[in-house]
């Protein structure tokens, strides 16, 4: 269970600062499909990477079985997000000189997994994997940054705005396959939108307002990726 207590979190400083996180206490049990919803500025983005250990909190906790990443010293916070965690950016970060293959076989070797392949594969980019982030689509480009962090087998799936850049059909196809995944491994799976259609996917609802949590809801029943709206 990841649990947070009191969390704050503030850039600047004197005239200038910005309190970002104003107080937010949550749970979320293991293996859930949580949906972080809020507008531009609400701070789910910030929410999101203090609680995965991208950045740390001004105050209070955040706990994994009871252990409080925010204690924790740089090169165990790097340690821990290695060995359990997994990120999807709108942003693709693939490295440019790697082919699709090497870059999603850098989150399989943190895991030794060795059926990274397969992964491909399912992502429909078997015929790519020669291939290089410059000659592939936008659409192919998430893709592969998707593959690269399943392959790594995390216990908690972090996502950001992950459909961001992509077209309808893409994406539906991006979280459907998500959403299988998730199905079949029941790890964590947490993401950020300010889309409420996608919302309908998750069995948690966090929705977020102006650095503070402004209801926590849970779907009576989850849509599939090509059930919801777009």
């Amino acid at each position: 269970m990841i649990t947070t207590e009191n969390i704050t979190k503030s850039y600047g400083s004197g005239s200038s600062e910005n309190k970002v996180l104003k107080g937010i206490s949550v749970s979320i049990e293991d293996g859930d499909f949580v949906v972080i919803l809020g507008a531009s500025g609400s701070g789910k983005s910030t929410f999101l990477n203090v609680v995965s250990g991208l950045e740390k909190a001004d105050g209070g906790s955040v706990k994994y079985d009871g252990r409080d990443i925010t204690k924790l010293s740089d090169k165990e916070l790097t340690k821990f997000r290695k060995e359990s965690i997994g990120f999807i950016f709108q942003q693709y970060y693939l490295l440019p000189n790697m082919t699709v293959e090497k870059n999603v076989r850098m989150g399989a070797d943190l895991s030794g997994n060795s059926d990274y392949k397969e992964i491909i594969e399912a992502v429909g980019l078997g015929d790519k994997l020669k291939s290089y982030p410059s000659e592939l689509s936008g659409g192919e480009q998430q893709r592969v940054s998707v593959a690269r962090a399943l392959a790594k087998r995390p216990k908690i799936l972090f996502l950001d705005e992950p459909t961001g850049a992509l077209d309808e059909e893409t994406g539906r196809q991006v979280l459907d396959y998500i959403s299988k995944l998730h199905e079949k491994h029941r790890f964590t799976v947490i993401m950020i939108t300010h889309n409420q259609n996608i919302a309908d996917m998750a069995k948690t609802v966090i929705k977020m307002n102006s650095g503070k949590i402004a209801d926590v809801y849970e779907n009576a029943e989850q849509k599939t990726a090509y059930e919801i709206g777009w």
